[in-house]
This record gives structure tokens, C-alpha cells and sequence, in this order.
């Protein structure tokens, strides 16, 4: 069982940065592929980024690369997502997420384990 708290959320002008991070507790947390997703209101939750449980690999959605990081600390059990050069398009509930694939996987279904979410408004 795999327990994840995420925090770091709140409200931004557009250009502006903000940093998620995802405290997870339970066991084997460094076996676990990690992933963040996010919900704006009257859409599906869609994949945002993933990292491999080493930290040695990571894909993200095409709208959020060369802007967003995620980057793990396994000594911690902490997943983060830094957000930069934010746009009100990025506005959401954003979830992290744990899984079973160790390599990272971009699809929800693949999750087993899931935080609260935390909102992230980017004003314009």
C-alpha cells in the first residue's frame, strides 16, 4: 500500500512558476513508477509527466515539454513537478500517481495508487 500527499499548489499569474511535490508512505516507494495528471473542470484527468523508478527516464505530454520537470528523491520518497513559464491553459487539479511499471507509463489505467490532487490556477 502506497499513500500519496501532494502539496504545492495555488494560484499564479501566467509566466510564473510553482513547484508540486508528492510525499508518498508505505513501502518500496524506489520500485515505484511515478506519474502526474491533471483535471480541468469538464475534462478527462490527462497525463503530464512520468519517471521511471530510478529516476533514469521520463516522458511528458507535448504541451507541458521544455516547461515542466519532474524529478524524484527516493531517499525521500518525493516526487516534484516544477511548473515554469505557466499558462492559464494549465489550470487544473494536478494528481501524482504510483505504479507498478517501474519504467514510467503515460496511462492512468496503469496507476494503482493515487493522492487527493492539489489546484493550480494560472491567472491571465
Amino acid at each position: 500500500q502506497v499513500r500519496l500527499v501532494e502539496s504545492g499548489g495555488g494560484l499564479v499569474q501566467a509566466g510564473g512558476s510553482l513547484r508540486l511535490s508528492c510525499a508518498a508512505s508505505g513501502r518500496s516507494f524506489g520500485s515505484y513508477g511515478m506519474g502526474w495528471f491533471r483535471q480541468a473542470p469538464g475534462k478527462e484527468r490527462e497525463f503530464v509527466a512520468t519517471i521511471s523508478s530510478r529516476g533514469d527516464s521520463t516522458i511528458y505530454t507535448d504541451s507541458v515539454k521544455g516547461r515542466f520537470t519532474i524529478s524524484r528523491d527516493n531517499a525521500k520518497s518525493t516526487v516534484d513537478l516544477q511548473m515554469n513559464s505557466l499558462k492559464p491553459e494549465d489550470t487544473a487539479v494536478y494528481y501524482c500517481a504510483a505504479s507498478s511499471f517501474n519504467s514510467g507509463i503515460k496511462s492512468q489505467y496503469g496507476y494503482e495508487y493515487w493522492g487527493q490532487g492539489t489546484q493550480v490556477t494560472v491567472s491571465s
